[in-house]
């Protein structure tokens, strides 16, 4: 984050001035199609492929194409670069209200306020997930039988569970069966989901059982 400056670069700073500098001095690592390995990355990079295909911005995109469509209660912004390119690979900050109402967006198959929003078939395709045996690869022993797709975690449990995680406990978890979404924004000290994952997803499966144990 050093390159956004939301990280104050040190004196005599000689790096790249902005994310897309940045990217192109990533190096290969692995092979594709071995094993999963989340890289952040990546995600910047499908911001940059999604900003040239489309002639908006990733911000401008969320815009038209989600944002304006959920109701919205608050405006939403990114942490940019020195040129003002979004960050899309994380640095996304909304009202947590607003989060909730992507939540159930996704919940309902893409539909929300009487729209088709995301198309069915893409929320469809992620919840199916992807290769577990790939993802086991990785070594996420707190995500036994998990897998990645199109930058969601999905759980392949009995509820069909997914989730979009991100640093110090921040989520959205979906949970189809039992017709539940949680936002969470949080500032738990560790920035890897590890640190809290042993609590927090016992935590979202009990609120899931309790809720269908107790229909409204």
């Amino acid at each position: 984050m050093i390159v956004s400056n939301v990280v104050a670069r040190p004196p005599g700073w000689t790096g790249p001035d902005t994310f897309y500098e940045f990217l192109v001095t990533v190096k290969k690592q692995g092979s594709h199609g071995d094993a999963f390995a989340y890289k952040t990355v990546n995600t910047d990079v499908l911001g940059w492929v999604i900003a040239r295909a489309t002639g908006k911005s990733v911000g401008q995109n969320l815009q038209d194409r989600i944002w304006s469509k959920l109701g919205a209660e608050q405006d939403a912004y990114f942490a940019i670069d020195t040129v003002g390119t979004e960050f899309a690979g994380g640095g996304l900050n909304t009202g947590l209200r607003d989060l909730a109402r992507f939540g159930e967006m996704m919940r309902m198959g893409g539909r929300f306020n009487g729209q088709q929003i995301v198309p069915r078939a893409v929320v469809d395709d992620i919840r199916r997930g992807a290769d577990k045996a790939q993802f086991a690869k990785a070594g996420y022993p707190l995500l036994p039988g998990w897998s990645y797709r199109d930058m969601w975690w999905v759980s392949h449990n009995a509820h069909g569970a997914y989730s979009a995680r991100g640093v110090h406990g921040q989520v959205v978890h979906i949970d189809p069966k039992a017709e539940m979404v949680i936002a969470r924004y949080a500032s738990h000290p560790l920035a890897g989901n590890a640190n809290f994952d042993p609590t927090s997803l016992p935590a979202y499966d009990a609120l899931a059982k309790h809720l269908m144990a107790n229909p409204r």
